[in-house]
């Protein structure tokens, strides 16, 4: 998958959300809400396209331990959410904002924790140099992205909120697990790049 295919696909509409699927439902009326992006990076490398993720440190209030994309709450000098991923994606894992190229987004993602979230998809030619912040970064890692285009590595997990079942997406992937909203988001660009 090149640079270009992706950013074309990431021009279509975006499929719909499925109906019972957690996020669709995350924020109740009148909820407060914490606007917020993430950098979703692809990588290329070796002929191949990766996806690179941080775990979280245990010890953070929101989130802690898991894996996620880097990214954070929206500051008022930020005039786009794309700023927002590449400044958040720079705190946390050192990636020069200069070195990333901005492709498009998946839709915008809501959590039960109050967060909406909008996943920018952002384009990294190897190799980079990172400086995980080790207070918010326990690790960094890359998987393939092939791994995340086959449905059939998804699992449905079922979760009762709110009085109903309502789902929510986990992908294993050597010995890791990405579930929540990171996997959400990866669905979704699955959708977005499937043909």
């Amino acid at each position: 998958m090149s640079r270009q295919s992706i950013t074309e696909r990431l021009k279509r509409p975006a499929p719909p959300p499925e109906p019972d699927d957690l996020h669709v439902i995350a924020l109740g009326e009148g909820a407060r809400v914490t606007e917020a992006a993430v950098l979703v990076p692809l990588i290329a490398r070796g002929g191949g396209v990766n996806v690179l993720f941080t775990q979280r440190t245990a010890h953070l209030a929101d989130h802690a331990g898991q894996i996620s994309f880097p990214g954070g709450r929206v500051e008022a000098t930020d005039l786009t959410r794309e700023e927002t991923a590449l400044r958040e994606t720079e705190e946390e894992i050192g990636l020069p904002r200069a070195s990333v190229a901005i492709l498009g987004r998946l839709p915008v993602y809501e959590i039960p924790s109050g967060f909406r979230i909008t996943p920018v998809v952002g384009w990294i030619e190897a190799p980079v140099d990172l400086a995980p912040d080790p207070f918010e970064v326990e690790a960094v890692f890359e998987a393939p992205v092939a791994h995340f285009l086959e449905p059939a590595n998804y699992q449905r997990r079922q979760y009762r909120f709110r009085g109903r079942h309502r789902h929510y997406m986990a992908i294993p992937f050597e010995g890791r697990y990405i579930w929540g909203a990171t996997a959400g988001m990866l669905w979704s660009l699955c959708r977005m790049l499937h043909d």
